[in-house]
């Protein structure tokens, strides 16, 4: 026979100041376990959502990233030709070859430089990465010294603001246009002529880090990374662009991941200690209570649930409180270095339902230790003795 739920529930309301100690120190540590998971989340969307499942990202094999890489007009001129290469208008492949450079611009606010990446592009790349579009001004025009910015930096890098005029590559540069591509990384880099930017640096104008081709099917790309790597004149990898991008992120978010944790983690710790300080509390201040249902019929198993379940109910109410505190962090802008390419990117938190329930589930278990060591011990309470206390 279970004992009624209702009884838990007058009995926190009863003892509502130490049940009101635990669901705030539970609350803690469930928000910071959110807004740090969150943080993660945010950094990986950032990079995740760059590429586009239409998209393949070819870059020469064996490199870890397209910094390493080198493409040769005539290799891309290949890489054009292969099945499964969308057309543009004039029946172009639509491929963008691309070089990235990491330089290094004054931070708003700092008094510190912040390492950007610039990425040279060719004059098909909007077509190519349709996830870019222009918020203010225009796109650049090949072969002049112009810029477009990811809204990233705009108002985070100084000089990078719609008709500025910033210097680097030993060359003055004007910014004709600044673009949003949702939240990933391109916002935060800057784009130029692939050629220009070569030239600028004293690189071979006609080589690029990587090529990015613009398939006429997600499906095609089977086909297209099959036919690559068969040929002999290539010695290239393929990837699916968002695969690609995705896989810059692992390094930084399992460190936010692995801090976010140890945090909450000690947080946890403490505030299963303050569950069981409160429950301990709860099971001397009912001992007669508790004798009493044993007396009425009711078994120690329904003993140990009733006073789990008032624990559980503690810690649900701290999860939830603990979830409300940490949405307003959602949407909220940072900046860091990417490890991996040594570069800033500005993200935002981002909270989702999972992350909410994550938090809940990481409640619900302090409670479930918090609470079930008291509950034993309630259930273990002699009947006689307990019924003779006062």
């Amino acid at each position: 026979m279970a004992i009624p739920i209702v009884y838990n529930v007058r009995s926190v309301r009863v003892r509502w100041v130490s049940a009101a100690v635990a669901v705030i120190g539970i609350a803690g540590a469930v928000g910071v376990f959110v807004a740090m998971l969150a943080l993660a989340h945010g950094f990986e969307a950032a990079l995740a959502t760059s590429g586009s499942p239409l998209n393949a990202k070819v870059r020469r094999a064996g490199t870890t990233s397209e910094m390493e890489s080198a493409v040769s007009l005539e290799e891309a001129r290949i890489i054009g030709d292969a099945p499964g290469v969308a057309r543009a208008a004039d029946n172009a492949p639509l491929l963008s070859g691309e070089v990235v450079v990491v330089t290094a611009l004054p931070k708003t606010g700092y008094g510190t430089d912040a390492n950007v990446s610039v990425r040279g592009v060719s004059p098909l790349a909007p077509q190519v990465h349709d996830v870019v579009k222009i918020a203010e001004g225009r796109f650049f025009r090949p072969g002049l010294a112009e810029l477009v910015v990811g809204r990233g930096v705009v108002g985070t890098i100084d000089g990078l603001t719609l008709g500025s005029r910033p210097r680097f590559g030993g060359r003055q540069w004007t910014v004709v246009g600044v673009f949003d591509s949702n939240g990933s990384a391109f916002d935060s880099e800057i784009w130029c002529d692939a050629r220009l930017l070569n030239e600028s640096f004293d690189r071979p104008v006609e080589i690029s880090q990587s090529v990015t081709a613009r398939l006429t099917s997600i499906a095609a790309f089977d086909g297209f990374k099959d036919a690559l790597t068969a040929d002999p004149r290539l010695n290239v990898q393929v990837q699916r662009e968002p695969e690609y991008y995705a896989s810059r992120s692992t390094i930084m978010s399992t460190l936010i991941r692995s801090l976010g944790f140890l945090v909450a983690i000690v947080m946890g710790i403490g505030s299963v200690f303050g569950a069981l300080n409160t429950m301990y509390s709860a099971v001397s201040a009912r001992a007669r209570e508790i004798a009493t249902l044993r007396a009425l019929g009711f078994g120690p198993l329904s003993v140990v649930a009733s006073f789990v379940f008032e624990s559980l109910l503690i810690a649900l109410a701290g999860g939830i409180l603990g979830c409300l505190l940490a949405l307003p962090v959602n949407g909220i802008g940072v900046s860091t270095m990417n490890w991996q390419t040594f570069s800033h990117l500005a993200f935002a938190f981002r909270i989702t339902w999972q992350l909410l329930a994550a938090g809940l589930v990481f409640a619900l278990v302090m409670g479930f230790f918090g609470g079930l060591l008291p509950a034993i011990r309630a259930a273990r309470l002699p009947i006689a003795t307990a019924l003779r206390e006062l």
